[in-house]
């Protein structure tokens, strides 16, 4: 197997295109994907004996595979099926209602010297905005 790998090998690049990129034997690719499938080798590994990225073989790979689909059906686009329908039922819970929100009345002095005056507050909204309040600095003049 090693020497028809190595035949491979040496016939599957047959140029190189003004980018750099090569041009490959398309006779060579088709027997490389062959020896893929009959021997099960790993593409990585196959890939990485004939001197191509196994990205690109995979790609070969793909596209034989979508060319004998359309030849085995005269021509036209055939849906193959998948191993798991298209669509599945899910089950959606409504949304939970949210909580109720608890309002209040709040004069507070804060050890800064902050004073504040709230009317119908969100409880939650009130304790971050103290403990926000809190941490500033305030001059000695404010404090008394």
């Amino acid at each position: 197997m090693t020497e028809r790998i190595a035949d491979i090998a040496r016939r599957l690049v047959v140029g190189h295109k003004r980018d750099g990129r090569c041009v490959y034997d398309e006779q060579a690719k088709r027997e490389l994907i062959e020896l893929y499938r009959e021997t099960g080798v790993s593409v990585a590994k196959l890939a990485r004996d004939c001197g191509v990225n196994a990205n690109l073989l995979t790609s070969w790979i793909r596209a034989q595979e979508r060319k004998k689909v359309v030849a085995d059906a005269g021509g036209d686009i055939v849906d193959v099926p998948a191993a798991a329908p298209a669509f599945m039922p899910v089950r959606v819970e409504p949304p939970a209602p949210p909580p109720a929100v608890v309002t209040m009345n709040v004069q507070a002095r804060l050890p800064n010297g902050v004073v504040v005056d709230l009317q119908g507050c969100d409880l939650r909204e009130a304790g971050h905005l103290f403990e926000a309040l809190g941490r500033l600095r305030c001059s000695a003049s404010t404090r008394g």
